[in-house]
């Protein structure tokens, strides 16, 4: 590897490390705080990004069997985090979507992770904001070509 390849390489994993360890700190610091679990605060994520889906679509998200599942998103609905309706093309099934309450919640959650990095944008002088987001739409863009499914907006 180039010494240039090498250093590259070097600083992404440490930006990595420092962006998801904050990231997730802040993330996990606030769901404690609501008093969710981990597949209760991932459902909730899944519905937020990928809107609206069945039972069987959660327990195949987090692994686990459709009555875990259904267990798990009877206590998310009676905590008015998510409700069922019917299924459009399928009377019989159910889609779950966030409820306003849940939304809320999700986007709290995002605002506690995010706030660190209007911290880390006033630490950084205009030259360097420019020059920064000029790298990272690179590496964003280049991201997405390597996997372009799994690397989204």
């Amino acid at each position: 590897m180039s010494p240039i390849k090498r250093k590259f390489s070097e600083v992404l994993h440490e930006w990595v490390e420092v962006f998801m360890h904050r990231s997730m700190r802040d993330s996990m610091l606030f769901w404690k705080e609501s008093g969710l679990s981990f597949p209760q605060i991932s459902t909730l994520m899944r519905l937020h990004y990928r809107g609206a889906c069945g039972v069987s679509d959660v327990g195949g998200h987090l692994g686990v069997t459709l009555p875990a599942a259904s267990q798990m998103v009877d206590k998310l609905a009676q905590q008015g985090l998510l409700e069922r309706a019917e299924d459009p093309h399928d009377r019989r099934a159910k889609q779950l979507t966030l409820t306003t309450k849940g939304t809320a919640l999700v986007q709290k959650s995002l605002d506690a992770r995010r706030r660190w990095l209007e911290d880390l944008v006033n630490a950084l002088s205009a030259d360097e904001q420019a020059e920064i987001a000029d790298a990272l739409t690179m590496l964003t863009e280049a991201a997405r070509e390597i996997d372009p499914q799994k690397v989204s907006g």
